[in-house]
């Protein structure tokens, strides 16, 4: 049987033994380039290797400390972790400004909304209709899907007739009803009948 002072050490080894291992590495974020007074309120917020491996890889691409620990803050505000660097890049690279990656990313949807956010930017869409799109998706609004904004574009709709659907909120069996008249209308212009225009047989 172990004696209270032999307790004692290898209680006082195993605390020095999880503070080590609980430590984060900052020195990523240090050669990113981040500021040191930054990486003081990172500490004070004790962030996870993890977390620091995707701020760093945001600080790689180019962001800002502010926008950085932006997004980490709205991360804790949501009581978890910040495992959105990827889709804040991915959304950055598309074109979405500082400011609209944080309006998702504190609404919480940042991850959900990227995938669907790169893609309307990819369908071609002009800035201020993917905003608004955006903007009703970040209030949980209904909205059409990237899928059916696509559908009605190969209609030849134009963007304001798709905003005007959008804006309707129309749910998501209204849509595809409205969408299936559209793409029957397009599909019965292409097949009109074309007149056999050959010679008479005599």
């Amino acid at each position: 049987m172990r004696t209270l002072p032999q307790l004692l050490a290898t209680g006082i080894l195993l605390l020095g033994a999880c503070q080590k291992q609980s430590r984060t590495d900052y020195t990523p974020l240090d050669r990113s380039g981040m500021w040191t007074s930054s990486l003081d309120q990172l500490k004070t917020l004790k962030v996870s290797d993890s977390e620091v491996a995707g701020l760093t890889r945001l600080k790689q691409v180019g962001a800002s400390d502010d926008f950085c620990l932006a997004l980490l803050r709205a991360a804790r505000d949501h009581h978890h972790d910040f495992t959105g660097a990827d889709s804040a890049i991915d959304l950055s690279r598309a074109g979405y400004t500082d400011a609209q990656i944080l309006e998702m990313a504190q609404a919480d949807q940042m991850e959900i909304l990227s995938g669907e956010a790169v893609t309307l930017k990819l369908i071609g869409l002009a800035n201020p209709t993917v905003q608004e799109i955006m903007h009703r998706r970040v209030l949980g609004l209904p909205t059409l899907t990237s899928e059916q904004i696509g559908r009605l574009k190969n209609t030849g709709v134009s963007e304001k007739q798709i905003l005007a659907f959008v804006d309707e909120g129309l749910s998501d069996q209204q849509a595809e009803a409205q969408i299936a008249l559209l793409e029957a209308a397009r599909n019965h212009s292409n097949t009109g009948f074309v007149r056999d225009r050959g010679r008479r047989s005599r």
